[in-house]
């Protein structure tokens, strides 16, 4: 019987799977989005009778047929809140569980992101990938199907040729979210792993594209502010001691007041609305994604430097309130000299003999 061959009885042995089905997921920067293209709100996470749209809009861009490495990938492209683009890259892997499969994979990744990040994110590494196995029937029960292979998807999912213990095996599998005695999602930072014997794997990719969006946002917002602390280190010193360097410093603090006000309203605006859309099941794979994700670790740092950076502006510009105190008194007397020497001159041609 061959390697991973359905039993007499329609179970699968815990032979490694000879046919692999992958989602890859590149997130990124968006250039810009296209003229005309019409946008839509995410929907379609799980058929809940009383699901509500989730507050993202995404604009869909044309799909591409790609063969890499003699492997088609079909890459489906959209563009989320005109901020990050997404490309999910769709193909199948003989062995992909295998060294020789995992290392296949590796070249093929590589590649697309070759073909498929601008430039920019490439160099800067301003981007996110993500790997998804999609598993349809197992003929067994998910987690035992999970059990079985853990070895397998452990590497899988972190992408080592390395075998690793029991404690790392289970702390990649952990943390697991059950739709239906059927189905299961298991979620890790680097790959998931999506059991559905009915092949409705969207919904939960569309959550993992949500997940790798905010992220990115977190990774991108941490860099603008970053960028900000060295323009004013460099504007405080340039400026030192210099009035006219106020105005650089208020247009500074203007900035600082819009990225916290991004931060509150992007951030919260999408969590919020995932967890009222009334899903049990979309709101606890949002949880696991969430932890998994460490978007709360992001979400915290950057706050911080955004706080940092206000103190910061602060002080620069109480130094350059005193500056402009110094200079009005000095406007002050000299106005004062001025108006001296104007009442000693008309004293003196009040006193001259005509």
């Amino acid at each position: 019987m061959p390697s991973g061959a359905p039993q007499p009885d329609g179970t699968m042995t815990c032979d490694d799977l000879r046919l692999l089905q992958v989602s890859y997921l590149l997130a990124f920067p968006a250039l810009e989005r296209p003229a005309g293209e019409l946008s839509s709100p995410i929907r379609g996470l799980k058929d809940a009778p009383y699901f509500e749209q989730v507050d993202i809009v995404a604009h869909s861009l044309p799909a591409l047929d790609l063969r890499i490495h003699d492997v088609p990938v079909h890459v489906y492209r959209q563009v989320l809140d005109d901020q990050i683009q997404v490309d999910d890259c769709r193909f199948s892997l003989p062995d992909g569980l295998e060294t020789a499969g995992i290392q296949r994979r590796q070249r093929l990744q590589a590649e697309l992101r070759r073909q498929l990040l601008p430039p920019t994110a490439q160099q800067d590494g301003l981007y996110e990938e993500y790997v998804i196995l999609l598993v349809g029937e197992t003929g067994q029960p998910p987690e035992e199907f999970i059990d079985c292979h853990g070895p397998d998807l452990a590497r899988f999912i972190r992408s080592q040729r390395e075998v690793f213990g029991p404690r790392e095996i289970e702390e990649i599998l952990t943390s697991r979210v059950r739709y239906s005695e059927t189905e299961i999602t298991v979620v890790d930072w680097e790959g998931a792993v999506i059991v559905s014997p009915s092949n409705d794997f969207q919904s939960d990719i569309e959550l993992l594209k949500i997940g790798n969006y905010q992220l990115l946002r977190y990774r991108m917002l941490d860099q603008q502010v970053e960028a900000l602390l060295r323009r004013l280190y460099h504007e405080f010193h340039a400026g030192l001691n210099r009035v006219t360097r106020l105005s650089p410093a208020r247009g500074a603090l203007a900035q600082v007041v819009q990225h916290r006000l991004e931060l509150m309203f992007e951030f919260e605006r999408i969590e919020q609305a995932l967890l009222l859309i009334g899903d049990w099941y979309t709101t606890k794979l949002y949880h696991a994604i969430h932890d998994e994700f460490y978007l709360d670790d992001w979400k915290r740092a950057v706050q911080a430097k955004l706080d940092n950076m206000e103190s910061i502006v602060s002080t620069i510009q109480d130094n350059f309130s005193l500056s402009w105190t110094r200079l009005l008194d000095m406007i002050e007397i000299a106005g004062w000299l001025i108006l001296l020497v104007g009442y000693f001159i008309l004293f003196f041609f009040e006193i001259s003999p005509k």
